[in-house]
């Protein structure tokens, strides 16, 4: 997929405010599907990081993961809408395939240049800090904006163990709401009631039941 010019980049349009300062939380992925387990990381960060909004960034397609068994951009993207349907500070976006980028590190750089005036953070799940080091460019990504960890279950060493978390060690913030706007590289570790739910099980009972819907 060919990255839009940067003018094109310029009409697209946000899923949310954009005010200048608000505090945005990223959370990319497949979603495939949405679960509780995304809106644990989603609730965590929005409460412990002092964030504004939160943005779903539902990917075309997850280069590290198979095509095999994977809805279509439309179901996933239905599904988180009404997951959070009643919940007014996560807003769900499809703003990855406008930009035409695939890899974070690209889309980061250009939500960055289209929205100069946010104040974002990177989040992610604890499991995925165990493959972060596979991610395009993972140590630029690190530099250019924070991000935050949120302890999921059966990864409760990932933030010790993990190639990535070993080379941010040094970065670590301890003033979790100093996060956002502080200068990257720079992550927390957000840990707390840890949520069991997993894509796997939900896609499972998804099949089962396909009237499920959310």
């Amino acid at each position: 997929m060919v990255a839009v010019s940067d003018a094109r980049a310029n009409w697209i349009r946000p899923p949310g405010p954009v005010a200048a300062g608000l505090r945005i939380g990223l959370l990319g992925g497949s979603f495939n599907p949405a679960h509780e387990g995304h809106l644990y990381v989603s609730d965590i960060a929005l409460k412990r990081l002092g964030l504004d909004y939160v943005w779903w960034l539902v990917s075309p397609q997850n280069p590290l993961k198979s095509l095999r068994g994977m809805a279509s951009l439309e179901e996933r993207l239905a599904r988180a809408r009404c997951l959070t349907s009643h919940l007014p500070h996560i807003r769900v976006t499809n703003i990855e395939g406008q930009l035409g980028t695939r890899y974070t590190v690209d889309t980061v750089a250009r939500l960055s240049q289209r929205f100069p005036a946010l104040r974002f953070v990177w989040l992610m799940g604890s499991d995925n800090l165990m493959t972060f080091h596979r991610w395009r460019n993972w140590q630029e990504l690190a530099h250019r904006i924070p991000i935050a960890v949120a302890i999921r279950p059966g990864t409760t060493l990932a933030p010790l163990a993990s190639k990535a978390a070993q080379y941010l060690a040094a970065f670590r913030v301890l003033d979790e709401r100093g996060l956002v706007g502080a200068v990257p590289p720079a992550y927390v570790i957000l840990d707390a009631r840890r949520s069991p739910a997993s894509a796997t099980a939900i896609r499972a009972r998804l099949l089962a039941d396909p009237t499920a819907v959310c």
